[in-house]
């Protein structure tokens, strides 16, 4: 019984896998990091983790590991892993929540694809069909782009409006404008792999880019997670 954590920029994402499948995933925040165990069905043997929320993320992760007496093995970038090939300049500058997701949509998926990790901030990668990482993005998540604008300019708001193509208001420009990027980034990169390559979403903010989104696409829930239990067949 695995227990893969990804700790990401605002929340920790879980899950809890047996064979080939998961008993139990969920997200929680840091300040209740301490329910975690609480909310498995089981008790794990193993624990595979990666992080990018920092050394206190990593520092509480290490400590879960010591107290259920477990062992803990860190997803780390690297140059190849689990037929994946990194085209970083410099593969260990990875994150390694992208590397984990170009490894789960390396499993899930046969043939190229662009991976799109929609959260806190938006990372859009490109993935040929022999699992080579051939580089890609980092935007500001859409919440992001939004905030940015509310905290960075006198007379813009905190926008709860709609997508239009052409906004008419100030809060559905805003919240247009960040879907607008964030679509044009990602038909870019599309643009520069095969013809009809799919995308696959996660992440928080995926809903919000769904209903906009040119086909094909498929949506994966938790692809981070994915990779780590992929990974943790390997390690």
């Amino acid at each position: 019984m695995i227990l893969c954590l990804d700790a990401g920029n605002t929340r920790l994402k879980f899950g809890l896998r047996a064979g080939s499948e998961w008993r139990a995933q969920g997200a929680l925040d840091y300040t209740a990091f301490d329910s975690l165990v609480q909310q498995l069905p089981a008790n794990p043997t193993r624990i595979v983790a990666c992080n990018v929320a920092g050394e206190h993320a990593r520092q509480r992760i290490e400590g879960l590991a010591a107290r259920m007496r477990v062992p803990l093995d860190w997803l780390l970038s690297s140059a190849v892993a689990c037929g994946v090939s990194n085209g970083y300049d410099k593969p260990q500058q990875l994150g390694a929540d992208r590397w984990a997701a170009l490894i789960g949509a390396h499993t899930l998926h046969e043939g190229p694809c662009v991976v799109v990790m929609a959260g806190t901030a938006t990372t859009i990668d490109a993935l040929d069909a022999q699992g080579r990482f051939r580089g890609g993005l980092i935007l500001p998540g859409l919440a992001l782009m939004r905030s940015a604008l509310a905290q960075n300019t006198a007379g813009l708001p905190h926008a709860k409006g709609r997508y239009r193509a052409l906004a008419s208001n100030t809060d559905d420009a805003i919240v247009s404008g960040a879907l607008h990027a964030t679509l044009g980034a990602i038909e870019r990169v599309r643009a520069a792999q095969e013809a009809g390559v799919t995308c696959l979403l996660s992440g928080g903010a995926a809903v919000e880019l769904v209903p906009h989104m040119n086909r094909p696409y498929r949506v994966v829930d938790n692809l981070v997670l994915e990779g780590l239990a992929r990974f943790s067949q390997t390690s």
